[in-house]
């Protein structure tokens, strides 16, 4: 005799409760890390959700709610309706939604960054706690590229690039890019506290050999702002003359002092004949007229001749 096969057991209602609070738990996950990260400007108005809605058949004066941050500030706290509790650095600032609990910030400060806790309960029991993180942004000004030449010479000039930028948050990156590629530098940051607005400043010493375009970028939280500089090569470069060699100079002199002193011997030394054909017809003249102009010799008279 051949048993039939049993057939599987039907999914029990155990099952499909443990398969729907499974669903339900993911889907509060969901909620709740999209409501985890809240991000904002100084200035702007940052809103903070709460994990819980009054029902419109009730009111906030059967609920207590507490907003705190870093569970050691009370940021605001109501009862049966009534603000009981405010921090001093949240006055004037802060507010919240009657129904959804959502709290309001406004103007955003940089010490406003952190974590907030919203707790509701009714009738003494809690009905929603839950977490979330504020994280405030500062702009940082447009940054300033300044160049400084420190050499120069025909083949390259050097350069000092300082790149520098302000009063933002949180701490920023920055980088520097020469015709489009990435560069390192040195980096340096300062602020008074972790809490503090940032000052940055980049330095670079680069040889520009020809003309470079500098950008320089800082990025923040996902912000980013950068400028541009174009460094052009100097091209007053006056290239000095070429000497001849030692050894040509020297010879060159010798040769030099030789041909002077040969025209001096020759000069002196050397006679001077000249013959009367090329002497000029008015030398000969004037010497005719000399020889003419000379008195006649008178013969002498001796004693003998004046006696006879």
């Amino acid at each position: 005799m051949v048993c039939p096969s049993a057939a599987p057991p039907a999914p029990t209602l155990r099952m499909w409760l443990g398969l729907g609070l499974f669903v339900l738990l993911c889907l509060g996950l969901g909620q709740a890390l999209e409501k985890k990260v809240v991000k904002s400007k100084v200035g702007e108005k940052a809103s903070l959700p709460c994990c819980y809605e009054i029902p419109h058949s009730e009111s906030l004066q059967n609920y207590r709610v507490y907003w705190q941050k870093n569970t050691m500030e009370v940021v605001l706290a109501y009862s049966h309706g009534e603000l009981i509790d405010s921090h001093t650095r949240y006055r004037n600032r802060t507010e919240m939604d009657p129904w959804n609990c959502t709290l309001w910030i406004s103007p955003m400060e940089i010490l406003d960054n952190g974590t907030y806790q919203c707790v509701v309960q009714h009738k003494s029991v809690v009905v929603c706690d839950e977490h979330v993180t504020l994280f405030v942004t500062a702009d940082f000004s447009k940054p300033d590229i300044t160049a400084e030449v420190t050499a120069s010479s025909c083949e390259s000039t050097e350069m000092v690039i300082i790149c520098s930028s302000h009063g933002g948050f949180p701490k920023p990156k920055i980088s520097v890019a020469l015709n489009n590629e990435s560069v390192e530098w040195n980096t340096s940051w300062v602020s008074e506290s972790s809490l503090s607005p940032y000052n940055v400043t980049g330095t670079l010493v680069l040889n520009v050999t020809k003309d470079v375009n500098v950008t320089c970028s800082v990025e923040y939280d996902g912000f980013a702002k950068s400028t541009s500089l174009l460094l052009e090569k100097t091209n007053d470069c006056v290239v000095p003359p070429v000497l001849p060699p030692y050894n040509v100079i020297i010879a060159s002199s010798i040769i030099v002092i030789i041909f002077i002193l040969a025209i001096a011997l020759a000069a002196r030394y050397l006679p001077r004949h000249v013959c009367s054909h090329c002497r000029k017809p008015q030398d000969l003249v004037e010497e005719g007229t000399k020889e003419g102009m000379k008195p006649p010799v008178s013969p002498k008279v001796t004693s003998e001749t004046s006696s006879v």
